[in-house]
C-alpha cells in the first residue's frame, strides 16, 4: 500500500447527523471542498483552511445544501437518499451530480430469524432519487462559493435529466443495449448497473461504472447532456454514439476491478478502481496518460495505463469512495485527496470529524 503524505481533517456540524460514516464524493472549488454522504439528499460544503507547510489540512465551516432546494426530486421525503456517487465542476460554473442509478437489495440482519433474512435478501427495489443526473449553478458570494437554482446575471439555471421513480432517459437508452441491459435489473452490489464516478471533459461527461465488470473489463459511459429545446431545467442526451445512440462505451482493463471514482489531472484521466461487490480492497488509482479525447468508442488495455497509487483499505472499513485533486497552498507536488466510506475508528475525532488521506501522485 502507498503511505499517505498527510491528512485532511473534515469537521462537520454534529447537528447534521453522522455524515462522516458514508462519504462518497469529493470536489474542490476554490477554497471550498464539496462532499456528500450517499445516504442523504444533501451536498456538504467545507472551507479549506491554510496550514503550515508539511502539516495536515483542516476543512471546516460546514454548511449543508439540500438538493431539493435546487432540483425536482421524484421522492421528496427527507430520508429518501440520492445515493450520490459522482460530483464534478466545469468551467462554465456548474456543479454536476449523479446518483448511482442502481437497484438495491435489502440486507440480512443478525437479530432476525433465518427465513426473515431470506425474504429480505429476496427484496429488490428501485429508489427514484438514485436516477439523478443534474447540474447546479455555482456562484461566489461573500461567504465563498454557494449554489443557486437560477442566476439572473448570466442566465444559468439548475437542470436535470428527465426521470421518474423507476428510471430516467439514460436507463431507457441502456435498456436497448445488448451488453448492458440485463444488468439494469440486478442490484448494484451484485455486479449490477451502478454508476460511481463522474468527470467533465469539455461538453461531455464520463460516467464510471462500478458494475457491471464484463470478463474483467470495467465500463465508462460517455454522454453529452444539453438543454431540451425551449427548456431551462430539462436536459436531454445528444446522439453521439454509433447508430445514433445517445452514449458511447469505453472499456478499461483494471485488473478485474470496477470504477469507484474519476477525476482529471491536466490532460490525464485518473481512475480509482475497486471491488464491484462488498469486499475489502484492493483499490488502485490508474492514470491514463494523454487524457480522454472523445471521438469514438475505445478499448484500453492495461499496458496503456499506469498504476500510480495503491490505496489502503481496512477489514470491514476504510473503503475508498471519493477522490479529487487537492490544492491547499502548502502541499508539495500534485496531491490527491481520498475519502472513505465506513471510516475506521482511528480516522474519527470527536462527535463528527473524520480524516481523509492526502497522497502525492507520481
Amino acid at each position: 500500500m502507498s503511505e499517505r503524505n498527510n491528512a485532511a481533517l473534515l469537521k462537520f456540524d454534529p447537528a447534521s447527523g453522522p455524515l462522516r460514516d458514508g462519504l462518497s464524493v469529493a470536489q474542490q472549488i476554490g477554497d471550498t471542498l464539496w462532499v456528500a454522504n450517499d445516504e442523504t439528499t444533501n451536498l456538504e460544503r467545507l472551507k479549506i483552511q491554510d496550514a503550515a507547510p508539511g502539516e495536515g489540512v483542516t476543512c471546516n465551516e460546514h454548511q449543508s445544501f439540500p438538493l431539493m432546494d435546487y432540483l425536482d426530486l421524484p421522492i421528496t421525503k427527507q430520508d429518501a437518499e440520492v445515493d450520490i456517487e459522482g460530483l464534478a465542476y466545469d468551467d462554465s460554473g456548474y456543479l454536476w451530480v449523479v446518483g448511482s442509478h442502481s437497484l438495491k437489495r435489502k440486507k440480512a440482519e443478525a437479530d432476525r430469524p433465518a427465513q426473515k433474512n431470506i425474504q429480505r435478501l429476496s427484496a429488490v427495489e428501485a429508489d427514484g432519487n438514485r436516477f439523478l443526473l443534474a447540474r447546479i449553478p455555482v456562484v461566489q458570494q461573500n461567504d465563498g462559493f454557494t449554489l443557486a437554482r437560477k442566476v439572473d446575471a448570466d442566465g444559468r439555471s439548475a437542470a436535470q435529466l428527465n426521470g421518474s421513480k423507476v428510471g430516467n432517459d439514460l436507463t431507457a437508452e441502456i435498456a436497448e443495449d445488448d451488453q448492458l441491459r440485463h444488468f439494469l435489473s440486478i442490484p448494484g452490489k451484485d455486479n449490477g448497473f451502478d454508476i460511481e464516478g463522474l468527470v467533465v471533459i469539455g461538453s461531455r461527461l464520463l460516467l464510471g461504472l462500478r458494475g457491471p465488470v464484463l470478463r474483467g473489463w470495467a465500463v465508462l459511459l460517455e454522454i453529452e447532456p444539453e438543454l431540451d429545446d425551449g427548456s431551462t431545467d430539462t436536459l436531454i442526451l445528444k446522439k453521439i454514439g454509433p447508430g445514433g445512440r445517445r452514449y458511447r462505451k469505453h472499456f478499461f482493463a483494471l485488473n478485474g476491478l470496477g470504477v469507484r471514482d474519476l477525476c482529471t489531472s491536466g490532460d490525464d484521466l485518473l481512475i480509482m478502481a475497486g471491488p464491484t461487490m462488498e469486499l475489502d480492497g484492493p483499490v488502485t488509482v490508474f492514470r491514463w496518460h494523454g487524457g480522454f479525447v472523445p471521438k469514438e468508442e475505445s478499448v484500453v488495455f492495461a499496458d496503456q495505463m499506469e498504476a500510480v497509487l495503491e490505496v489502503p483499505f481496512g477489514q470491514g472499513n476504510d473503503h475508498a469512495e471519493g477522490m479529487c485533486l487537492f490544492e491547499s497552498g502548502t502541499q508539495p507536488g500534485e496531491v490527491l485527496l481520498i475519502l472513505y466510506d465506513a471510516a475506521a475508528q482511528s480516522r474519527k475525532h470527536g462527535d463528527a470529524d473524520v480524516e481523509g488521506d492526502l497522497f502525492i501522485l507520481k
